[in-house]
């Protein structure tokens, strides 16, 4: 079953303004959600930050956007956020590698190359 993504890229203003007791109330929030697969988020020191949201279905995001607490920090966007972008898009196939602390192996080079 395909998955989805909802991709959220954003510029910080300056100051906390309590955005980061609200990410944080949040993200706890969001992990409790039917359909809530996972997500990875970063932010470089100049602000500008990228978080990917994963869940079971549209559905499910639909939720998500309409939780009275999502709700109510969206409000405060624009003390948290100079700019911010939103795309929602269908996963049809995801591809991971152990990293380097594991040593690749045969088969591993036959898996890849065949999944390519």
């Amino acid at each position: 079953m395909p998955a989805y993504a909802v991709i959220f890229t954003s510029q910080r203003t300056a100051g906390d303004n309590g955005y980061t007791e609200t990410a944080a109330e949040l993200t706890r929030l969001a992990e409790t959600m039917p359909g809530y697969l996972g997500a990875h988020s970063v932010r470089e020191p100049g602000g500008a930050g990228i978080t990917i949201s994963y869940w079971e279905s549209p559905e499910a995001i639909a939720a998500w956007r309409d939780h009275p607490a999502h709700v109510a920090a969206r409000r405060r966007m624009n003390e948290w956020y100079a700019s911010w972008s939103l795309t929602v898009c269908r996963v049809e196939r995801a591809n991971t590698w152990p990293g380097a602390d594991r040593k690749r192996t045969a088969r591993d080079q036959t898996e890849s190359d065949s999944a390519d």
